[in-house]
Formats: structure tokens, sequence, C-alpha cells
């Protein structure tokens, strides 16, 4: 036991880990100053929600990422290296704009303010490309799991400050102020591009070809390692994999609301149980995946993230509570609890799988196609899921949910058999 233990730490506390709690922190920051702190302010300035809605719906730079990923690949300051020189650059942009849109009045100078928004998501998505690849290229295939779960779970922690502490600030100090002491934590990100980070030696793709080549040249190169059939299999079960358990949460809120829950039961139970749900079993999955490999945990993982979502169907058979207490609070804990250690190990295993199956010369460009294909149930057919719920009703909804998380699973008889003895 203790040669184990010590293997274990000898893993887990590298320079490598510590660099993935880095990205994740300065990945996760602009983003949930987006979704989080930017509705509130504007809220407090008394827009509109339409207006609102239409501010805060700047997202689209994420779910576009794969369009000039090809570029960062391709073309690079030289002053740091490839993937160092765009940190830099998208790291100091982001910390100038989370300060610049709060000198901006949101009543009448709104489109300037969106206009910010729009250029935050979109120099946070450039950011997030350059991480993926950069995290792809510092870890080996067996530490993928563990980097890329480290990486995520610092991720949700940089959303308490967002969402969180600056919130709290605000009702001190003024708006520009909290902007300003939010912005400087992208300090946090610089650091680690200018003392911990060390540029990958991977050579870079040839720029002497055509413009075009650099968006054809990695998805052939992809297509050819893995063959056609593969390779259209390959994509669908990244659309798939995730399908069913994305399709659960998209009305999570909602649906706990017309359950008769409150903002406070919410707050307290929901957002509080779910958090650290996801953290703890990230990380656990994390460490089980240097001894499981990849494909192994998807099908464990895939199985938890598929069951758990049974725990909707029970609690949508109860129907409306008339009144909240202990006991309904506690039947929401376990629910919000078992989805979401779902949710972490599911998304542990599969990011570490997205990230293996890159080539290093092409891996900002492939990486980003992957996860923007992977976002496509939430982000895209997500919006559909409100029809559904009208049509059906909540508890046969949520059987739709598991339903579709199947597929997924029967995938990963091609895309990663259970005895396939590797990490790569």
């Amino acid at each position: 036991m203790p040669n184990i233990a010590n293997s274990l730490s000898s893993q887990i506390f590298t320079r490598k880990m510590l660099i993935c709690v880095f990205t994740g922190f300065s990945s996760g920051l602009p983003l949930f100053v987006l979704l989080q702190m930017l509705p509130v302010w504007l809220t407090d300035k008394k827009l509109s929600v339409e207006l609102i809605g239409a501010v805060t719906g700047v997202m689209l730079p994420y779910g576009l990422k794969f369009l000039w990923a090809p570029l960062l690949d391709r073309y690079f300051p030289s002053f740091l290296g490839r993937r160092r020189s765009w940190l830099l650059i998208s790291q100091v942009i982001l910390l100038a704009l989370l300060y610049a849109i709060s000198l901006f009045d949101p009543i009448s100078q709104l489109s300037i303010v969106a206009n910010i928004a729009l250029f935050i998501a979109f120099f946070s998505a450039t950011q997030d490309i350059v991480l993926d690849a950069y995290r792809r290229e510092i870890l080996s295939d067996h530490e993928l799991g563990l980097g890329n779960t480290i990486h995520i779970n610092a991720y949700r922690i940089a959303g308490l400050i967002p969402g969180g502490l600056s919130l709290y600030l605000a009702t001190i100090y003024p708006w520009k102020t909290v902007f300003l002491w939010t912005a400087l934590c992208m300090l946090i990100g610089i650091f680690m591009t200018l003392f911990l980070a060390k540029e990958p030696k991977i050579d870079a793709p040839e720029n002497n070809q055509p413009f075009y080549q650099a968006f054809w040249i990695p998805l052939k190169e992809f297509f050819q390692r893995k063959g056609f059939t593969q390779a259209i299999g390959f994509l669908l079960f990244l659309f798939l994999y995730k399908f069913g358990d994305s399709f659960a949460t998209t009305l999570q809120t909602k649906f706990i609301y017309d359950m008769g829950f409150g903002k406070e039961d919410i707050a307290l139970v929901v957002k509080s149980t779910s958090l650290w749900a996801s953290i703890l079993s990230g990380l656990a999955g994390g460490v089980m995946m240097l001894k499981l490999g990849i494909n192994r945990a998807l099908w464990l993982f895939g199985f938890v993230q598929m069951v758990t979502i049974g725990g909707f169907i029970w609690l949508a058979k109860f129907g409306h509570f008339d009144i909240i207490t202990s006991t309904e609070l506690w039947r929401l804990g376990i629910v919000i609890a078992a989805e979401y250690i779902g949710v972490g190990l599911g998304t542990a295993a599969f990011v570490a799988f997205m990230a293996r199956e890159t080539n290093p010369l092409y891996t900002a460009t492939q990486l980003a196609l992957f996860t923007s294909l992977s976002a496509l149930p939430s982000k895209g057919l997500g919006m559909l899921s409100g029809y559904v719920v009208g049509a059906v009703g909540y508890y046969d909804y949520f059987w739709l949910c598991l339903f579709l998380a199947v597929p997924g699973m029967i995938c990963l008889f091609w895309v990663a058999p259970w005895n396939e003895k590797k990490f790569a």
C-alpha cells in the first residue's frame, strides 16, 4: 500500500499538474464573468430581461472556435513560441477587456458593452484553443485523464470569483472597482505563461502552403489516420456520448422551480451540491484513470453518467411539491449529487479521450473541432428541450434523456473497446 500511495503521489504532485491548475483557472475566469457576473451587473443597471438576454447571448465564439483554431496552429509570433505567444496575447487582452467593459454605461452605450462582451468571448475562446492544445502537448497519454480533470475542476472553482466573491464585493464597492479586481485575476494566467509554462518541443506545421491548407490538412490527417468509416464513427460518438446527460441538465433549473423549490433552495442545495459533487468525482475519476486507462473509464464512467439520469425520473414522479420540507430538500440534494457525480466522471474521461485522439502537429485545430462537436447537444439541440417537455411532461422527458444516453455507450464497442490495452 505505501508503494501504491507513493506512486500515485509522484504522478499527482508534479509541475505538469500544477500547470493544469493554472490553465483551468485562467480558462474559467472570463467565461464565468460572461455567464454570471455580467448579467447581474446589467440587472443592477436596470436593463430589461430582453436586453440582458441579447447582451449575454455572445457565447457564439465558443462554439465556432474551430474556424480560427487552424490559424493558431500554423501562424504565431515567435517571441515565446507557438503556444505561449498566443497565450500571453490573449490573456493580456482579456485582462484589459474585463476592466474596459465597466467603463461604459450599459443604458446609453449598450452596443459598446455588447461588442466588448463579444470580444471577451472571442479572446476567451482563443485562449481555450491554445490551453487545450498546450495541455495535450505537455501531458503524456497516461497523464491525460488526471491532467484534464485537474484543469476542469480548477475551471469550475474559478467560477467562484465572478459568480461569488465579485458579486459580494459589488455590494460594498463600485462596479468599476469590482471589475478591475476581477480582471487582475487574469495575472494568474499570465504568471503561468511567463514563469511556469515551457514551450512544448513539437515542430509546427509548415506555413509555406496555401492559406486554405491550414484548415484542410488537419482534417485530412484525421480521416487518413482513422480511415473514413472509423472517423465518422468517432465524430458520431463525440456527439452522442453526453447527449442524454446534456439534455437532462439543460432544463434542470426550470424543472426544480416547477417542482416547487424556491431560489433559496437552488442557491443552497443545487449550486453547492453540484459544484462539489462534480469537482470531487472529477478528481476521483482522474486518479482512477491512472489505473483504469481511458477506454475502460469511458465505459464505467459513462454507465454512471447514464444511470444517474434516473434520479430526475424518480424526482419527477412525485409531481409538484406543495410544501418544501427537509425531506424534499434531501431528495433534491441526493438527485443533484448523483447527477453531478456522473457529470464529473463522464467529463473527465471524455475530455481525456478527445485529447488523446489528436495529432500533436494539429492539436489546436483537431481538439477545437472535437470540443465544438461535443458541445452541440447542449448549445445547439438543447433549445428543443423546452418543446419536448411541453409535449410530454418532465417524467417522460427524463426517460427520453436516459434512452438518448444509450447510443453513445453502444459506440464504445467500436471507438474505445474495453480490452484495448492502451492509454493512447
